[in-house]
């Protein structure tokens, strides 16, 4: 499954990120069978070392101050074993933070099996009953990924951790997962040409939006994503349920919007009419807009009065300060951004209605299938609090979201020609132009507000969206930085 990782947001590991010391202690963890502690106690190192290593691990850039296990649960015995972890990753210190609960399913065997990558091997186990054992990723090992599958299609239950599925056709319960190569803040399995399974690592008490979101948009009957077929969920001390992964039906028939917007893209440089990629642009608003009037109809909304647009605004504005003192390039630009929230809350959008929408729309997140389009993800933005990304928001943001993926895309065709290079330059802003003219066309011949019609939310939703940009590019990849600095020199300029 696609995310804003793969096509957007690549992290490189932190070199500055080396664990520190690891809490010996583990009076959290649940005793769940014999030997489970012994087996969690004697990992702890082993984990400190890999795992911030891992694509999805959010502490780069701070020292791991103790592990701490919550939960583990054996989900199955002998060699292999297979066992579910659920480890708190403080960092201490006045500007730690609360600690980060990591979800890992641990393979153990004698040896590594030959389908597992020495990348994804821990190490090997000291001391105890698993001394000399093979630690690793049980991800990466079709055998223990086809056995959660077994666990998914029998309703499996172990203690405080519940495998659910949605009402329909069994599941099959035979076939080997292999992990998926693509670049993601989660991890996914991919069983033959069935189902995905979208683990997800950073975990938080309460229903994951991926799952909220899909099983009410299943529910309605929406074609515009892939049908749940089950999920598995684990209740925390007394919170609410933490969703823990997803299962969907896979599309092996689709094609990636970021890599078909590239593939036209690229073909600019030899043919300034490489194709109508403005056809399946259009196409693509339209699935947009049916999939927020689903969800305006099976998921609360709401109407924010002039007091509220305000605080959207003033939250965009203390977004804007945070980045600038991130990113001292941003400064010039402030003035004129932040006079462009003050418009958002001078504007007439008294009684602007908020919906749950996807929260982290990009090109990379749609699937061109033979049937049209089909979003993915429902996640919203993995950095942000889960309380935060469960609330209302206006439609319009999932737009703005959308119309900066284009930008991205046009981008790649000025990649490794010189900057000043002016026919280049005019082709990628003419295809991007293009290509958001009819994305919006099409959002509003589906049924969604017109954008054109909110010039004041749409410009702050996308600078709001631009200044996040600046700050992930900052801090992960610096030579994508002028991408989303066009974006704001553009916008500011607009104000």
């Amino acid at each position: 499954m696609s995310e804003t990782s793969r096509s957007q947001a690549h992290l490189h590991r932190d070199p500055s990120a080396a664990p520190g010391p690891v809490g010996t202690r583990a009076p959290g963890v649940r005793r769940t069978a014999a030997g489970v502690s012994e087996l969690v106690q004697s990992a702890l190192p082993l984990i400190a070392e890999w795992l911030p290593t891992q694509r999805w691990y959010a502490g780069k850039g701070r020292p791991i101050a103790a592990l701490v296990p919550v939960i583990g649960t054996p989900l199955q015995v002998g060699d292999p074993a297979l066992l579910h972890l659920l480890l708190r990753v403080d960092h201490g210190g006045a500007t730690g933070g609360p600690g980060d609960v990591y979800q890992l399913l641990l393979g153990i065997r004698s040896d590594r099996p030959a389908a597992v990558g020495r990348p994804a091997v821990l190490g090997r186990l000291a001391g105890g009953t698993y001394d000399g054992a093979v630690l690793y990723d049980a991800v990466h090992d079709p055998e223990l990924t086809g056995r959660l599958l077994e666990h998914l299609a029998t309703g499996d239950r172990f203690g405080s951790l519940s495998f659910r599925r949605t009402p329909g056709p069994g599941l099959p319960g035979n076939l080997p997962g292999r992990a998926s190569t693509a670049e993601q803040s989660n991890s996914s399995v991919i069983y033959d040409t069935a189902f995905i399974l979208k683990l997800f690592r950073r975990i938080s008490p309460g229903t994951n939006p991926d799952l909220e979101l899909s099983l009410a948009l299943s529910r309605a009957g929406s074609t515009r994503i892939p049908r749940v077929a089950a999920w598995f969920e684990c209740r925390m001390e007394r919170a609410e349920p933490a969703t823990l992964g997803l299962l969907q039906r896979y599309l092996p028939d689709a094609e990636d919007g970021w890599e078909l917007a590239l593939d036209q893209v690229a073909r600019l440089k030899g043919d300034p009419s490489p194709g109508n990629f403005a056809i399946e642009a259009h196409r693509l608003g339209r699935a947009t807009a049916e999939v927020h009037r689903v969800l305006a109809r099976s998921m609360p909304t709401a109407r924010l009065d002039r007091p509220r647009i305000a605080e959207l605004a003033g939250a965009m504005a203390d977004r804007l300060d945070s980045a600038v003192a991130a990113v001292p390039g941003l400064l010039r630009y402030r003035s004129a951004l932040r006079g462009a929230f003050q418009q958002l809350t001078a504007a007439h959008l008294d009684g602007l209605l908020v919906q749950r929408i996807h929260g982290d729309l990009h090109l990379g997140q749609a699937m061109r299938t033979p049937q049209g389009w089909v979003l993915l993800d429902f996640e919203g933005e993995p950095a942000k609090p889960l309380a935060e990304r469960r609330l209302p928001q206006p439609a319009l943001r999932d737009v703005a979201a959308m119309l900066r993926s284009f930008d991205y895309a046009a981008a790649h065709l000025l990649a490794g020609s010189p900057a000043q290079d002016p026919h280049l330059a005019h082709l990628a802003a003419a295809w991007a132009a293009r290509n958001r003219a009819a994305y919006c066309a099409g959002y509003t011949a589906g049924g969604g507000a017109d954008p054109s019609g909110s010039p004041e939310l749409m410009r702050a939703l996308e600078i709001d969206k631009a200044v996040y940009e600046v700050v992930y590019e900052a801090r992960h990849r610096p030579s994508w930085l002028p991408i989303p600095l066009a974006a704001i020199n553009r916008l500011a300029d607009s104000v």
